[in-house]
């Protein structure tokens, strides 16, 4: 006998949601590539900023659950051009992987993005984070820049990933 598991994708507009963003990142990242805090004051600095001016036209933030326990989100924010989008900590807790939230937290976000008038979506990302470049190519996304870096305590390739909406 199998059960049917519970998976919603909603605002993250409720209390608690944007401090288990921050906390989610920091702890997953740490446990999984031993990132240290720096990572986290990065994901605080996304989510502060989101929460202190966000233009709800133009931006918004996703929670998924599963059977009403935070498993996953993703931030759209406005890009340094108008036309241009950013795709931002998206993040799939280790025991809910593998369901397909994902790419649903992604999907809400590009749907959003083409109904808020966005021409294009960019994101930037680190080539160690192998399952969310899969979800990003699959939906189109291509690479535009590779640089090594340093950074979260380790040497890293960050990359930059565009998707034309139109």
């Amino acid at each position: 006998m199998t059960q049917q598991i519970g998976i919603a994708v909603r605002h993250a507009d409720r209390p608690g949601d944007l401090g288990w963003v921050v906390m989610a990142h920091g702890e997953v990242y740490d446990q999984q590539f031993g990132w240290d805090t720096e990572f986290e004051a990065l994901v605080a600095r996304i989510v502060a900023d989101y929460a202190g001016g966000r233009d709800p036209a133009r931006e918004a933030a996703w929670i998924a659950e599963i059977d009403g326990v935070r498993a996953g989100c993703v931030f759209l924010v406005a890009g340094d051009e108008p036309e241009t989008a950013k795709l931002r900590i998206l993040l799939v807790t280790p025991a809910a992987r593998g369901l397909g939230i994902g790419r649903r937290l992604v999907d809400e976000c590009l749907a959003f993005a083409r109904s808020a008038g966005y021409r294009r979506v960019a994101l930037w990302t680190n080539d160690v984070l192998v399952s969310a470049r899969r979800i990003y190519q699959a939906v189109g996304f291509t690479l535009t820049d590779e640089k090594p870096h340093h950074s979260f305590g380790h040497d890293l390739v960050g990359q930059t990933w565009t998707l034309e909406l139109r």
